[in-house]
């Protein structure tokens, strides 16, 4: 049952962040996600591939710090 919580605390969050960036400067925002449609594939799994190993690691040194 824990993990279910975590992971609805987790989505809460990004959904929080999401909504923080569009709701300071939506204009912004647009802006980058314009700059990231015009990326190429690879470029985009990249970065995906990138976010998700920063974002373990992360999740590691917290929950063994914490």
């Amino acid at each position: 049952m824990i993990f279910w919580e975590d992971f609805f605390a987790a989505l809460s969050l990004v959904f929080v962040i999401e909504g923080l960036f569009l709701f300071i400067s939506p204009t912004r925002w647009r802006d980058y996600v314009k700059m990231v449609c015009g990326q190429s594939p690879r470029s985009l799994r990249l970065f995906g591939a990138v976010s998700m190993v920063v974002g373990i690691v992360a999740l590691s040194v917290v929950r063994h710090w914490y």
